[in-house]
């Protein structure tokens, strides 16, 4: 009888993934979804901005008048994931400001509509050392041992 009491308390404790409240890390600001639609093109300044978004995470390397916001929020994930953390929202928004202040552009990505990197599989050629680290170092044993002699 106290194996199945026993038994029963720790299956319930894993089918209840031992938390009811889901642990979530957020990085950047919070609802951003919701805080860019605040913002309106032609009408919004850079103060509007700073007011409705904060400051932003990042500013354009060689233009002041482009700013980046970001808004990055992770989940810890199910048990069947073995606790891994799965990426719940990952969103971007970029605004473009004229040489006034004044918004030019606004442009909003999201999880969905991030586009997915591919890299090149190319490897490069290094035409000046061909010979692998072993031969190198057994050519530079050889040339002092052959120095010792003379």
């Amino acid at each position: 009888m106290k194996n199945i009491v026993i038994l029963l308390l720790t299956s319930l404790v894993f089918l209840t993934e031992c938390q009811r409240i889901k642990l979530t890390k957020t990085h950047g600001i919070a609802y951003l979804d919701k805080r860019e639609k605040l913002i309106i093109v032609s009408k919004s300044n850079k103060n509007d901005a700073i007011k409705v978004l904060g400051q932003p995470a990042t500013k354009g390397m060689t233009d002041d008048n482009l700013w980046i916001y970001i808004e990055r929020t992770i989940t810890k994930g199910k048990t069947l994931k073995l606790g891994r953390s799965e990426l719940t929202k990952n969103n971007v928004l970029v605004l473009e400001f004229d040489k006034y202040g004044v918004l030019n552009n606004k442009t909003f990505y999201d999880k969905k509509n991030i586009k997915d990197i591919k890299f090149a599989k190319a490897i490069t050629e290094n035409d000046i050392r061909r010979e692998n680290f072993v031969y190198s170092f057994l050519s530079s044993v050889r040339q002092k041992m052959e120095q010792g002699r003379k």
